[in-house]
């Protein structure tokens, strides 16, 4: 039994099964950091099949390097239909690399930062159907609010919620999903 999202797409499915898995490492948690910005308002799947797009257009995701754009790459990326060619999610983007930057010269990594907030120890929900899921909780409220005292742009409770779900931060596999942590 799976949490019954992703079963006719191939890549959400591959998706689902890494979905919620603690994720500990800097250069995954900004590349997803900036994939959930820009799935504010869209579907998940839309940015999931645009990610090697998304990853060629934001150098390959490394924060040292897209927190050095300017107007010329910006521009660019306007112009790239492999990507959501949105203006403020993508000064968003080069906004929230440098931001993260300055997270991790302050802690060390952003992987301090952000399961300090659980002190290391994911966040298990034990939801028996979609619609007992939360889309924000006093969790991701908290996250949210730090995130834009640091500067973060497009770190609303709901994409935080959803960031925090995809780095395995909270685990919402549903109840008998095969991919649900135990406790």
């Amino acid at each position: 039994m799976d949490c019954c999202w992703g079963a006719k797409d191939p890549e959400m499915r591959a998706y689902h099964d890494v979905w919620g898995t603690p994720v500990h490492d800097d250069p995954t948690l900004f590349e997803f950091l900036v994939l959930e910005g820009f799935q504010a308002g869209l579907s998940w799947s839309t940015i999931l099949h645009k990610k090697p797009a998304f990853e060629a257009a934001f150098a390959g995701f490394v924060p040292e390097r897209v927190a050095a754009f300017g107007d010329a790459d910006v521009q660019r990326l306007l112009g790239d239909p492999g990507i959501v060619r949105n203006r403020l999610k993508i000064l968003a983007a080069v906004n929230n690399a440098r931001c993260f930057l300055d997270v991790q010269r302050e802690l060390g990594s952003f992987d301090r930062y952000l399961w300090g907030f659980v002190d290391g120890t994911p966040v298990v929900h034990h939801l028996a159907t979609w619609s007992d899921m939360p889309v924000t909780t006093p969790l991701s409220d908290r996250i949210s609010k730090d995130l834009a005292r640091r500067g973060f742009k497009f770190v609303g409770s709901t994409i935080v919620y959803s960031y925090l779900q995809a780095m395995g931060v909270v685990d919402d596999h549903l109840e008998g999903c095969d991919r649900k942590a135990k406790g």
